[in-house]
């Protein structure tokens, strides 16, 4: 569903911009309507920079703490989209870049797309389940990872005993060669 839906907003956006500034051309005339999306740019590009910064310098002070950068990421990556949206020319990806990037209209965004986010781990979660169900015996019993018999970072995780050797064995006996008189 999501790749339609971007698909068809690369397809819709620009006809529904076009449309947009010719109607906004109409009502206030060319140079007005042109001199509104340079000041957008140019407005756009100082608060871009200024939030940029803002958001460089809280997730490097984040990460010096040791602490967990989830909210830090989150603003650095919506004022990075924001910016690439406000680069694009046309009032509605302006008005949304400027969503993005604004600290006070950020936060707002931010906890959507969490949610969002969030929602669709869920369903990517319990779909997975869904697919490759933990098998007899449930979580530890047969089946892979930490839901059964293969786990690479338990080895013993099946029962068995984590030194003898898993699959076919060859039984022999290991000889080893004594110094042949020709390698001297």
């Amino acid at each position: 569903m999501l790749p339609l839906a971007l698909v068809l907003a690369f397809l819709l956006i620009p006809v529904v911009e076009i449309v947009l500034l010719v109607q906004v051309g109409e009502v206030i005339g060319l140079w007005p309507t042109l001199a509104l999306l340079a000041a957008e740019t140019l407005l756009g590009g100082w608060i871009v920079r200024r939030e940029g910064r803002r958001a460089w310098r809280v997730l490097q002070d984040t990460l010096r703490r040791g602490a967990a950068p989830d909210r830090e990421l989150g603003d650095a990556a919506l004022v990075m989209a924001g910016g690439v949206l406000l680069l694009i020319p046309g009032l509605i990806t302006d008005v949304l870049g400027l969503l993005f990037v604004l600290p006070f209209t950020r936060s707002l965004v931010r906890r959507v797309v969490s949610r969002y986010t969030a929602r669709r781990m869920r369903l990517a979660g319990d779909r997975a389940s869904m697919t490759y169900p933990p098998g007899p015996g449930g979580p530890g019993g047969p089946g892979f990872g930490p839901f059964g018999r293969f786990d690479p970072f338990d080895p013993g995780a099946d029962g068995r005993d984590p030194d003898t050797p898993r699959g076919p064995v060859v039984r022999g006996e290991v000889v080893e060669e004594d110094d042949h008189p020709s390698r001297t």
